[in-house]
Parts: structure tokens; C-alpha cells; sequence
């Protein structure tokens, strides 16, 4: 026995497999994702290579950890009441509810809750999306109390989330309005612009907009926008199998600036 353990972990979005020592400190990593092992000493190597053989999925790449790119190196520096990457899907509704529960009549639904509810299936759907070079973002504050509902980066570019919650209901879009069951159509689809906009300009890239539809009876789209995407919350994968047009290095530098608190102070 070599006295290495295999410990499972995910990084930001990317599965690793640690290789550890019995006190639990780390001499190398395997990752999934860019098949390579990175060594933190080279005089264990073949005891690593060994331990890890039962999970090497091909050939791999042997060596020493990458230098850090200047994206890593400016989320390494980026203090933590500033970095966007925790906030869980709904945060902003998640902290709303916890200081104002609101009524608990069961007559009248608080609609935050039903928000949230959206938002949080919406986001659990993007967040099984990362890994593959993707990163996810959500309840990005905006200044005014806007936030922009979700935010995904990866090869396919950036794209904008706004997520609309409806109950077994028809929706029908008919650019710019969106009319809900029974409900007065109202122009929902300027604003779901309006924040891709607004990302946009602070990152500097063009972002597409999505309406995200959680829960429809039926979804009525005559005649789509070409500038908003409108999807249902089970069809959110298909934004994976769009075109690459960006590579590997802009997605990261853009995950850095957009988990950024002050990259959206502006906007």
C-alpha cells in the first residue's frame, strides 16, 4: 500500500478526485473535465498514477498545476461579501422571505414563494448544466433593486434568464406582450431585454435574452423573437447544444468580471 486515498470533489462547476495522504493533505488531483492530473510532487508520482488507475477514463495529462490565468488570479483576489458565485437561485427572495415571512394563509399565497419556487427550478437545471466549461450565476443585483434572474457562460456565449412562473396555465407571446391564462397581457419581453441589455454593457459581450416559462399548461409562441429565446423550464438544456463561439479563456474571464459585485454597479 502507497498510503494515498481517492477523495471525490467538485471545484466550481468541475468534478475533481483528490489524492490525499492519511493526514488528509493533498498531493494531486485528478480532473474529469481537461484529463489531466496535476502533481504537487513529482516523487510520488507513480504511487498516484496507481491509486488512480481504476478512474482514468483514457489517456491523461501528467505535470505540475497550470499556472493561474489572470481570470483565476483576479477570482482569488475578489473578497467574499463581493463574489456573485455563492448566491443560491432566488437569493434575493430566499433573504426577502427569511426578514418578512408574509402571511401564511393558505388563501393567498405569498407570490415570492411561487417565485421562488420558479427560480429555484430554473437554477437547479442550469446548475446540473456546468462542467464542459460552463459557469452559472444567479440573483445578480442590479442598481434600482432590479436582478437579473440567471446568468449562464460557456462556449455557447452568455445568456440571460428571466424566469416567469405559471401554474398549469396557458402562456401566449406575442412580442413584446406575454398574456398568462386568464391575466391582462403585459410587455414582459422589454424587460427581459432590457437586463440583457444591461449585462451587455457591463461585461462588455453581447448576451442573449431568455424568457424561462416554469410550468405552463401550454406555450404559444407564433411568431419568435429573434432577440429572446423563449423556453420552457424542461427545455433550458438545449441552450448547451447551440454553436462554441467563445473559447475556453474568454469564458473564464468573463466568469470572473460577472461574479464581480462591482461590475454591475454601473448599469
Amino acid at each position: 500500500m502507497n498510503g494515498l486515498r481517492v477523495v471525490p470533489a467538485r471545484r466550481h462547476g468541475q468534478e475533481r478526485l483528490y489524492v490525499c495522504l492519511t493526514d488528509g493533505r493533498s498531493v494531486a488531483w485528478y480532473d474529469r473535465d481537461t484529463a489531466r492530473v496535476n502533481l504537487l510532487s513529482e516523487d510520488r508520482r507513480e504511487d498516484v498514477l496507481d491509486v488512480l488507475r481504476p478512474f482514468l477514463t483514457g489517456p491523461v495529462t501528467v505535470g505540475p498545476p497550470p499556472v493561474p490565468t489572470s481570470a483565476e488570479l483576479a477570482r482569488l483576489a475578489l473578497h467574499p461579501d463581493d463574489d456573485l458565485a455563492p448566491n443560491r437561485p432566488g437569493e434575493a427572495l430566499v433573504i426577502d422571505l427569511d426578514r418578512d415571512p408574509g402571511p401564511a394563509h393558505w388563501l393567498r399565497p405569498d407570490p415570492r414563494r411561487r417565485a421562488l419556487a420558479a427560480e429555484q427550478v430554473v437554477g437547479t437545471a442550469l446548475d446540473r448544466m456546468e462542467g464542459g466549461g460552463r459557469h452559472t450565476l444567479h440573483s445578480i443585483p442590479l442598481p434600482g433593486g432590479d436582478r437579473i434572474h440567471h446568468l449562464l457562460i460557456g462556449p455557447a456565449g452568455l445568456f440571460c434568464l428571466h424566469v416567469l412562473p405559471v401554474h398549469k396555465q396557458r402562456v401566449l407571446v406575442t412580442d413584446p406582450m406575454v398574456t398568462v391564462g386568464r391575466h391582462e397581457a403585459r410587455p414582459l419581453l422589454r424587460r427581459v431585454r432590457a437586463d440583457a441589455d444591461r449585462a451587455s454593457h457591463a461585461l462588455t459581450a453581447e448576451v442573449h435574452a431568455v424568457l424561462a416559462v416554469v410550468g405552463p399548461a401550454r406555450l404559444d409562441v407564433p411568431a419568435p423573437s429573434r432577440e429572446v429565446r423563449v423556453l420552457r423550464d424542461t427545455d433550458l438544456a438545449s441552450l448547451t447544444r447551440l454553436g462554441g463561439v467563445l473559447k475556453p479563456a474568454d469564458v473564464e474571464a468573463l466568469y470572473a468580471l460577472a461574479r464581480d459585485r462591482h461590475t454591475w454597479l454601473s448599469v
